[in-house]
């Protein structure tokens, strides 16, 4: 692994295929910078993007495609007929989701459930471990209903919630919006809710049941 832009090590991170959603908060743009640390850091690692319709409107999927040597998926339903789904195929596929960086109207919809686009049915879906990085405007953080929002995906098994830091506003010039952290920092965040969820996974591999250790007539 080689270092972090601020010259730290990356964390550590077991995943071998990660599925990174983009969303329509600005920060999208920084995603070019984060995707060209996330393959250099970690060489080995498999990377597929999926962009919302409004990211698009702030960072180039072809220039995506060709940072993580994979076609970006537009977050939309192919108009074509295939003979497989698009949300089954990305579910199946990633072993770790991030949601970076996360907008307003993505993470409300995410919590409600609603699945209306491959990449929300996807994350409704999957059972691997999702990090998401809320991106918000100046007030949001202000907002009850967001906050109820986000504790409702916090409160997910296999999802954790970065916590957002006081970042400058490119509209009001002053330091009150709530930015997504670094991208490595999610990153350990992901690794540490993997790590979880595999030993939740171990333990009851070794339990039956009725909750009771395994013994080895019992097996």
């Amino acid at each position: 692994m080689t270092d972090t832009p601020a010259g730290r090590r990356p964390p550590e991170f077991g995943g071998e295929r990660l599925l990174v959603v983009g969303t329509g908060a600005i920060a999208a743009m920084y995603l070019p910078f984060w995707l060209n640390w996330l393959t250099t850091a970690y060489k080995d690692l498999q990377v597929q993007v999926v962009l919302t319709a409004s990211a698009e409107r702030f960072v180039s999927g072809e220039a995506l495609s060709v940072l993580v040597r994979r076609e970006v998926v537009r977050d939309r339903w192919p108009e074509e007929v295939r003979p497989d789904a698009l949300h089954v195929r990305l579910t199946e596929w990633s072993d770790s989701v991030v949601v970076y960086p996360a907008c307003l109207n993505f993470i409300s919809r995410l919590a409600l459930g609603l699945a209306d686009t491959p990449a929300l049915l996807t994350l409704q879906c999957t059972s691997a471990p999702v990090a998401v990085a809320p991106s918000l405007p100046p007030g949001a953080m202000d907002n009850p209903t967001l906050l109820g929002h986000l504790r409702t995906l916090a409160e997910r098994r296999n999802v954790v919630v970065a916590p957002v830091q006081a970042t400058r506003s490119l509209t009001t010039g002053r330091q009150d919006a709530a930015g997504a952290p670094p991208l490595p920092t999610l990153i350990g965040l992901l690794e540490e809710r993997r790590r979880s969820l595999s030993a939740e996974g171990s333990r009851s591999e070794e339990e039956p049941a009725d909750g009771e250790p395994r013994t080895a007539e019992a097996v």
